[in-house]
């Protein structure tokens, strides 16, 4: 593999100074978070024409806090500081995001970055997969100030993204979820260190009646290239009373907005098959984080 051409390599202290070498640089420039992936970019030809690194080390981004009901996440938060922060253990709504942590390596647990994870538009990543499902949102800074992007718009195709020139991801947001939620996270690999062949985020919340009040099922993996919701099995939840035989039904029906891709790994139909047997398993370990046990 071909060492990426880089001619600078700056480390700004402070945001505003990262989107002032976004914009002198341009489209010649690669963001270094992690450096997790960095390998990965040059392996695929995706930096060829860099000439600048600007690392954002400095940049004062490795921050999760709490912030008016939302828990905030700094691009350079990584996932094992997201793992541990006191504002997401233990907490039943946010258990997607650790379920979705306890995948990685520790090389990977203590380097990689939530930012660098999510601005890459790898489909093939967890932790962007778990945010789906809680309703997540980045916040990117440039030019013109800063914008709030919903995931679901956010990525496009392999490596394509919503930010626009001289624009980053600044922040990671999962806004504040009703009372009563729950969510989970399952990922299907070939061995402890394989990006997925298939994963799913799922969040639902109860009301005190036992009905449901709100479901997200999100997939990711080998679908192509973005995430995409299963809006079929979502709507066999919403206002229902849930049932094992409920969840049977809802898992089958995310044929219906899921379609895998086949490839060197798996194939299309054992992706599809596997998909149904995700997100019911996901759905069963969401719910018992609220007390309530389908087996």
């Amino acid at each position: 593999m071909a060492a990426a051409p880089f001619k600078q390599y700056r480390s700004p202290e402070s945001s505003q100074e990262v989107v002032e070498l976004l914009t002198r640089y341009g489209e010649a420039a690669v963001l270094l978070a992690g450096g997790t992936f960095l390998h990965g970019l040059a392996a695929r030809g995706l930096m060829s024409k860099m000439e600048a690194l600007i690392s954002l080390q400095k940049a004062g981004l490795d921050y999760v806090k709490p912030q008016g009901g939302s828990l905030t996440i700094g691009a350079m938060a990584t996932f094992r500081e997201l793992l541990d922060a006191s504002p997401v253990k233990g907490r039943p709504e946010l258990g997607a995001i650790a379920d979705a942590l306890e995948y990685p390596p520790p090389q990977i647990l203590n380097a990689a970055t939530v930012g660098g994870s999510t601005a890459s538009a790898y489909p093939l990543f967890d932790l962007p997969v778990a945010l789906i499902a809680l309703g997540g949102a980045v916040v990117a800074q440039g030019p013109g100030g800063r914008r709030e992007i919903k995931l679901e718009q956010f990525f496009l195709d392999y490596f394509r993204h919503a930010l626009g020139k001289g624009e980053f991801l600044a922040e990671v947001i999962v806004p504040k979820l009703p009372d009563r939620s729950a969510s989970a996270f399952l990922k299907l690999e070939t061995n402890a260190n394989d990006l997925a062949l298939l994963n799913v985020g799922v969040r639902v919340t109860i009301d005190e009646e036992g009905l449901c009040r709100g479901a997200v099922v999100a997939f990711g993996g080998g679908i192509g290239g973005v995430p995409v919701r299963a809006a079929t099995c979502e709507t066999y939840l919403e206002g229902s009373r849930l049932s094992a035989k409920l969840l049977d039904e809802s898992a089958q029906a995310v044929t219906h907005d899921v379609h895998p891709i086949s490839d060197h790994r798996a194939s299309a139909r054992y992706r599809a098959t596997a998909a149904k047997v995700l997100a019911r398993r996901a759905l069963i370990r969401a719910l018992a984080r609220l007390g309530l046990e389908f087996g």
